[in-house]
């Protein structure tokens, strides 16, 4: 790998972190807990820092959905 790339995916995973950490604290806001959240591992063989938000009951899903859609003002979705 260069060192551009190396770089590149050290600043990626940087921010993933941080991304991850917010996301965390967020959800643990509204009581919610991802269990496969984190990042993805394939991130080093494409270059590209993805976060795994995983699979979640659909309990969790329907709360996960009304957050969001509350959150964008569209309450009434």
């Amino acid at each position: 790998m260069t060192s551009e790339l190396n770089r590149h995916l050290r600043d990626q995973r940087e921010r993933a972190d941080r991304a991850l950490t917010r996301l965390r604290a967020a959800l643990g806001l509204a009581e919610l807990v991802l269990p496969s959240l984190g990042p993805d591992h394939q991130s080093a063989l494409t270059g590209v820092v993805l976060i795994e938000l995983g699979a979640v009951r659909p309990d969790i899903a329907e709360r996960l959905a009304d957050l969001i859609t509350r959150g964008s003002g569209h309450a009434d979705y």
